[in-house]
Parts: structure tokens; sequence; C-alpha cells
């Protein structure tokens, strides 16, 4: 099946927030933000905005009727500014009036009054100084300290890495239109529709009920809609209950660039121990998270990004710990990968480092130290259904790495202003929110009698193509064509409480409800189809029911009727929560995955050694992806994922200046991987296992594990320096753009 969306995608019908018709007299928000990073707000003067043409109202802290307070896990996130500014972007104000252009004007009118504050822009520094969002955290595994003494080498180093703009082609947005009784109506370019109206609640201080979320689809998300969409659609609903008046508002690309937080910087330090067999036999690593000026999903991140510090390896001993370090900078959030593609950075520039230094192959080193069934993890979990080994000799021999590896290493010996690196790539991702009651979703059903069927599920669709495979399940559950099924937006009034489409669980959580809604009404039809034949074992294919393997004269339509008339439910409302996984964070110990998700890569570059620029040759890959349900979507999100990771690592620089200010504030400024970017070749293998029960169909979550294979290409471009520059001590600092290629290129011993 190929994705639903991608015909009316293609003719401009796909109806995203800023497509949503307009009710007569909709007013637009604009909010204020703060031009300096840290200060304290002397005075504000909104006289000459108020009095400009076409302005309505000016919200601020004063005017809400609830909480000042969007934090989600911990409440240290105002809406609006009220006596200090901590970052530039933070909002003081909202400005509504009768076009956008009109709230642009008025707010050149506006007059502040700063008495500015120091200003931390680096998380090192903010940990040194004990600025931190909560306390440190860490995960420990046998005995680190005993084990340095039985290391025949130990390499100690550092790592950085930036962050990445979302860049979501749909900037962030809300529609808010006023309903009977005080309730509000909110469409929202939001992964967690719940989240929003749980923070709008609480800011206009009524009941959720009285909030209704609607989201048909994102122009994609990210991770950057999980948590930083709830602000604009609490300012819009805001302006909404005070004016009594729809309020929209649609943030054009700076604006949306300056006051969004990114993935979270990294910096870190290691220290790693090998046995003289190259087995690794202890590790340790400090990272410092760049947190920004508040919480939102700090925690939340950096707890995985201790979950993935040792990637796809296993390691005895191993102390991992993290400090959220608080910043001037907008609150960091998720980002594909969700903290774990940082924690796989630094334990690959350990292997790297400690190859380097031994001058063997990082390759050798990664093989020798893949994990295995029931390896433990740091943090308790018992590994089992390992892919590792497999996906690793399987992309070996089916790519013939070694004869990729002589020829590169001909090349080189033949070229001097072109060298080509090599790099490989294992991953190993956990798959689940690692807060445990995040695990659950619901599925409502409903078949009309004359046989159409509608869906609602938390899940949304973000261009991830859920909502194919959610057809997918209606119609090989029910044997039916894709035609008579619908499925809905995602409504906080038909799915409540629900989890945000992230985590990689989408299709996972809400797939298994909607299997268990359409197995309990399938069971209720067989049964009145069994009344009507007066046999068993029935089932319905094509849109008939089977009897023996043979077509009777019951049809799907027939047979629904039949049950309508037979007073039968024809709707049902599932829950599933995923089974087995638990955590106790008082022990940093538990079972926090449903599974993981294993994989192979090999990457081949080019680089030209007089403009530090490069050429991704290749990109070979061999995926764990279970009993895929849909080859064609896996294979777009492996593609779409590795390019992405590619970007982090290569070109998407984001850059800060030491005042906080977005340097790096347009697409002018900021590169992301173009067609001449991506990898000239990418093959996609599927690793052919049976699967994992617990993901739905035994089709295995492919989100956010592709993104990790994109940490190959910052290696593959190192190998190619170092061919050039074979004597240099290279610093590991993502992403490697072609600057830092140069620089390197030519670095001294």
């Amino acid at each position: 099946m190929i994705n639903i969306d991608a015909h009316n995608h293609v003719k401009g019908k796909s109806i995203y927030l800023d497509d949503i018709q307009e009710l007569k007299g909709t007013l637009y928000a604009l909010p204020f933000d703060s031009t300096v990073a840290h200060a304290k707000i002397k005075s504000i003067d909104y006289t000459n905005a108020l009095n400009s043409h076409g302005i309505v109202s000016i919200l601020t802290a004063k005017d809400i009727p609830g909480q000042n307070q969007i934090g989600g896990i911990i409440p240290d996130e105002p809406l609006f500014a009220e006596d200090e500014v901590h970052f530039r972007g933070q909002v003081i104000a909202l400005i509504v009036g009768t076009s956008e252009h009109h709230c642009r004007m008025a707010a050149k009118l506006i007059k502040v009054e700063f008495e500015e504050l120091p200003v931390i822009v680096d998380p090192r520094e903010a940990q040194a100084k004990g600025k931190l969002i909560m306390p440190p955290r860490q995960f420990k595994l046998g005995d680190t300290e005993s084990a340095w003494a039985k290391c025949e080498h130990v390499f100690e180093g550092r790592s950085d890495v930036n962050g990445q703009e979302h860049l979501y082609i749909e900037t962030q947005g809300a529609y808010a239109r006023p309903k009977e009784d005080g309730s509000i109506l909110i469409s929202s370019s939001t992964q967690g529709p719940t989240a929003v109206q749980r923070m709008v609640a609480q800011v206009l201080g009524i009941p959720m009920h009285k909030i209704e979320i609607d989201t048909v689809r994102l122009g994609g998300g990210f991770g950057g809609k999980e948590d930083q969409a709830t602000p604009w659609a609490v300012m819009v609903a805001l302006a909404c209950q005070i004016l009594h008046k729809p309020v929209k508002m649609s943030m054009n690309r700076m604006d949306d660039m300056r006051m969004t937080g990114k993935r979270h910087p990294y910096s870190a330090d290691f220290k790693i121990g090998l046995d003289k067999d190259l087995k690794i036999i202890a590790y340790e690593v400090t990272h410092y998270q760049n947190a920004g000026a508040a919480a939102d999903l700090s925690p939340a991140v950096m707890e995985r990004t201790l979950f993935h510090s040792t990637n796809a390896y296993f390691i005895p001993n191993v102390i991992a710990k993290a400090y959220s370090c608080k910043t001037n900078l907008p609150p960091n959030t998720a980002f594909r990968g969700f903290g774990g593609p940082q924690g796989k950075f630094v334990i690959e520039a350990a292997i790297v480092k400690a190859a380097e230094s031994l001058g063997v192959s990082p390759a050798v080193i990664q093989k020798m130290n893949l994990v295995k069934e029931d390896d433990e993890l740091s943090y308790g979990q018992i590994l089992q259904q390992v892919e590792a080994t497999n996906t690793w000799e399987t992309c070996m021999k089916s790519y013939d790495y070694e004869a990729q590896k002589a020829r590169v290493e001909a090349f080189n010996k033949d070229n001097k202003r072109f060298k080509k690196g090599l790099a490989v790539q294992p991953i190993c991702f956990g798959i689940s929110f690692t807060n445990t009651m995040m695990n659950h979703a619901r599925a409502l059903v409903h078949i009309y009698h004359d046989g159409s069927v509608v869906v609602s599920t938390g899940g949304v669709e973000m261009g991830q193509g859920l909502n194919t495979k959610m057809l997918q399940i209606v119609t090989e559950t029910f044997g039916i064509r894709a035609n008579r099924v619908r499925i809905e937006s995602t409504n906080t009034l038909r799915v409540a409480n629900t989890s945000p489409t992230a985590a990689s669980a989408g299709a996972d959580l809400n797939g298994k409800a909607l299997q268990m809604a359409c197995n309990a009404l399938l069971s209720r039809l067989l049964k009145v189809a069994e009344t009507e034949l007066n046999t068993a074992a029935l089932q319905i294919n094509d849109e008939f029911v089977f009897a023996n393997e043979k077509a009777t004269e019951i049809s799907w339509k027939d047979l629904v009727m039949k049950a309508h008339v037979m007073r039968v439910a024809l709707t049902e409302n599932s829950h599933y929560a995923t089974p087995t996984i638990h955590y106790d964070k008082t022990k940093e110990k538990g079972h926090p995955f449903a599974y993981h998700v294993y994989g192979t890569s090999i990457h081949e570059v080019t680089v030209d050694c007089l403009k530090g620029t490069y050429d991704f040759d290749s990109v070979n890959i061999v995926h764990d992806f279970g009993k895929s349900m849909n080859p064609t979507i896996d294979n777009g999100q492996i593609e779409g994922g590795l390019v992405q990771g590619i970007g982090w690592m290569t070109l998407e620089e984001i850059v800060y200046n030491d005042q906080g200010r977005l340097v790096s504030n347009a697409l002018s400024t900021y590169k992301v991987p173009d067609i001449y970017s991506v990898p000239k070749e990418i093959n996609i293998q599927h690793l052919e296992t049976e699967g994992h029960e617990l993901a739905i169909k035994k089709s295995k979550a492919v989100g956010e594990p592709p993104l990790m294979y994109g940490i190959g290409a910052y290696f593959a471009i190192r190998n190619a320096v170092k061919a050039f520059n074979p004597n240099a001590d290279l610093a590991v600092n993502a992403p490697y753009t072609p600057e830092k290629v140069l620089m390197d290129l030519y670095k001294k011993e």
C-alpha cells in the first residue's frame, strides 16, 4: 500500500494548519519577544502599539486567569516573561490584531527597558557555576575503578557535538475558535494533542473537557512539535477566551528559528580501556547537556543519552554520568533520536581514539565488542533477540566490505588531491518511551451500517506514514478494501489522554490498540455469520465471508447490516499498554525498552583536499526491520533519517554568539542537505528476522534508529582527512563542516 496521503500531497489538496478555512472575524496573533538573553525587565510601554492601526489587544502575564506556567516535566517555564527574561526570543506579550502585518508594525512601537545580566551559553560553564536544570544522573555497571588495572590500553578524550534545527516545512502554529459554554476548539500543529490540551486548561484555569484539540496532520515534526508546539496554542487559546473571537498564529520561518529550541548540543569527556585482544573492559563518560533556559524535555532527553551511552557494544564496567546544564539559550527539546545520537557519538569517538592510537581500524574494535544475546546493559536490561552481529556480518558480506576497503586504499595511494574515507556504523536503539507511564494508547473504531469504517487513534500523521499503517491494520483485519475506511484526525474528544507521537512508538502503540479494537469487532461479526450459516471457522476475505476457504453469499456489507439489525455493537474503543517494561529511577535499573532495533551501515566519502569539500559516494545499510508492514514507507524512513543524520554531522551548524543571539537564523545562514549533499548511492537491505511480538505485526519501529547511521558520515570524513594528513591530532567536534575539514587537512601535529 502506498502512502495514502501521497496523491493529495502532490495535488496540493492536503489540509495543514494554514489551509484551514478561516471564520469571519478571525484575528491574528504575534508573539512579542525579548531581544536580550538575560535581563531584568525594568519597564515596558505598550501605549503606542495599542493605539496603532488594526490592533485589538496586547496580552501579558497579567491577563492570564490560571497559571502562567507551561513547563511539562519541571514547572520552570512561564508562558509570558514577567520580571526577568532568560533567553533571546522569550515571549513577553502577545499582540492581537486584524492582520499579522498590523501586529508587526505595532511590535516596533513597544518600548522596553532592560537591565542586562550575565549570559551563559556554554554548558561546561553552567555546570561549573552550579546552573543545573536538575541533579545529575548516573548509570553504573560493574566496577570501573578496579577494571582500569586490567586494561592493556587506556585512552581519554573529549567530544563536542552541536545541536540541529528541526526545519519542519510547516512552521509552528495554532488556530483557536470559541464554542458555546466557554469551550474552545484548537487546531494545533502538534505531536502531543493531550499535552496542548492540558496546558491550555492550566493557563486558562478551566477543565480539560472544555478544550478540544484537533490535528489533521503536520508538515513535519521531528520532535520539535512534541512539547514546543504547546505555547503557541496556549497563546491563541488565551486570546480566544478573552476576546471571544477566533485567533490564529502561523509563525514565519525566522521567528520560528529564533524562538524555538533545537536538538541539544553536548560536550563530553570519556575514558576507555581495552585488553590486549581489544575487548573494551571499562568505559566512563560524563555528558554536559546544553538544556537552554528551561527544562522542556531535557531531563528525558538526558536520560535517553545515558540509556544509549554504549551504543551497540557490551562493556562490563561502565559509569555514565550526565549534567543537564542551564544556559541562556531557548530551551532545547526533543529531536529524532531524543538524546540517543549524542550518547552514541561519544562512544564512537572513544573507539576511534583507541583505534588511531593503536594503529588498527575502528571496525576491528567495533566488531569485537558488539552486544550478544543475554548481555546486560548499564541500566540493567538483559538483551534478547539480538541482531547486532547478524546485521554486521550480513552487511560485510552483502556489500563486500573487504573489496571496498581495498579499493579505497588503492585510490588513496594513487591520488594526492582527493582522498577517500571509509567508516562502519553499527546501531542499537531501544524502542519505548523511557517514562513507563507514557507507553499506552487507545483506538476508537465505528463500523457504519453501510459497511464503511471510521478510525480514530491518538497517533499524529506527520509524513512518516502512520495513517497508512493504521489503514493496513484495518483492511487486513476486516478483509475489506481501503476505500471503505477513513482515518480521522487526531482529536482529544474522540481519543483522550494520548501520549505524544514520538519515541518511534506511534505505530506500535496506536497500531496495537487499533488491532485490538478491530479484532473485537471482527469477533462479533463472525458470530453473526456463524448464526446465519450455522457453521464455525469462518473468516472474511475480499469483502466476503469465507467458510472452509470458499466464499459464501454473505458480503461484508450484508454482514454489517445483519449485525446492525441484530443490535450488535459496531463500535469499539480499545486500550493498549506495553507489557513487561519497567524502570526504577531510584536504582537506575530496569527493563525500559520493549525491544531494540539493530543495523549496520558502511559509508564511503571522497574529500577534495584542496577545498575541504566532500561527496558521499555511497552508504550501504543492512537494517533490522523485523517483518516490515510496508517496505516502501520504511525504506523512506531509512533514507530520510540517514540524510538528516548526515546533515547533523556535516553541514547543519547552529551558531549562537556570546550574547545568546542566534547567528544562523535563516536558510541563508543555516545549511541543510540538498540534492547535491546526499549520498550518490544508498542501498538498503532488510535483514531477515522473525521480528518482535511487541512490534505491531512484528514490524519494528523505524522512525528514529536510522538517524544514527549518520554518525558514520563524520568518521568517514575524518578517515579521509587522516589519509591526507596522517599525523594531525584532530579534535572531535561535529558538525564536520567543509571549513573545519579544510583546517584539519592542513593542521600541524
